[in-house]
């Protein structure tokens, strides 16, 4: 075999490519809320808004519905998976469960190199504005970034790769569920304060305290959400879906 021929089979298969750059804006399409909840992702509309083929469409598709954005429907096709006060509360209780266990796990671990990288990570968010616009919301695309890294250093020293791309695949799910309610939330949350208190108490050492603050971090979010009637208007019923 030459040398053409090798380099000819080593080269990734352009649908591959290309079905891994629609993924990616499909993804962000969908985490930001402009593919709405419950929409039916027809192939037509699909293909000219991405201008792709649809072999490489259906293979970013099959990746988004194993990522739980996208739900495939027997007979019926793609859709954008759908949201509920049940959904929102179960995403919100197992994300609490896995990142305590990895939290504990990166503190029981802990280096300097690694509490170094979370006290960058705690000033660079801390120092970002939230919104770009001091008088209404204007979401700040940078902030959401560092938020990201944030989080992610927190449990990003457990040893377990399968546990961070877990706690990921959740973070994204319930990024949904935070983007439909953000402007309410933002006016009524102090989340400086809240990812401070967080990392005071990992840097103290108290695993307990640690804990109780993500967790407390988490739940009020999901609060927020499941109060806002824009989001879920024939509900009500403010009591905690976390009691």
């Amino acid at each position: 075999m030459n040398t053409t021929s090798v380099l000819r089979l080593a080269s990734p298969r352009p649908s591959s490519t290309q079905a891994s750059t629609v993924y990616d804006r499909l993804r962000e399409d969908l985490l930001s809320g402009k593919l709405e909840p419950g929409r039916k992702l027809q192939m037509r509309f699909l293909t000219e808004m991405y201008l792709t083929g649809q072999t490489p469409l259906r293979e970013a598709l099959n990746r988004l519905t194993a990522d739980g954005l996208i739900e495939c429907r027997e007979q019926r096709g793609f859709y954008v998976a759908d949201i509920s006060r049940s959904e929102l509360a179960e995403l919100t209780k197992t994300r609490c469960w896995v990142e305590s266990l990895a939290l504990r796990e990166s503190m029981a671990a802990a280096t300097p190199q690694w509490e170094e990288q979370l006290l960058l990570a705690q000033h660079r968010l801390g120092r970002t504005p939230r919104s770009l616009n001091a008088e209404h919301f204007e979401d700040n695309p940078e902030w959401e970034r560092l938020h990201r890294i944030y989080h992610r250093t927190l449990i990003g020293n457990c040893g377990s790769q399968s546990l961070i791309a877990f706690c990921g695949q959740l973070a994204d799910q319930l990024y949904r569920y935070r983007r439909l309610s953000i402007r309410k939330a933002f006016p009524s949350r102090h989340v400086a304060d809240e990812h401070q208190a967080i990392m005071n108490a990992v840097l103290s050492g108290d695993a307990d305290a640690a804990v109780t603050a993500l967790t407390a971090h988490y739940t009020q979010t999901a609060e927020v959400i499941l109060r806002d009637e824009r989001i879920f208007p024939e509900l009500s019923d403010t009591s905690s879906e976390f009691a």
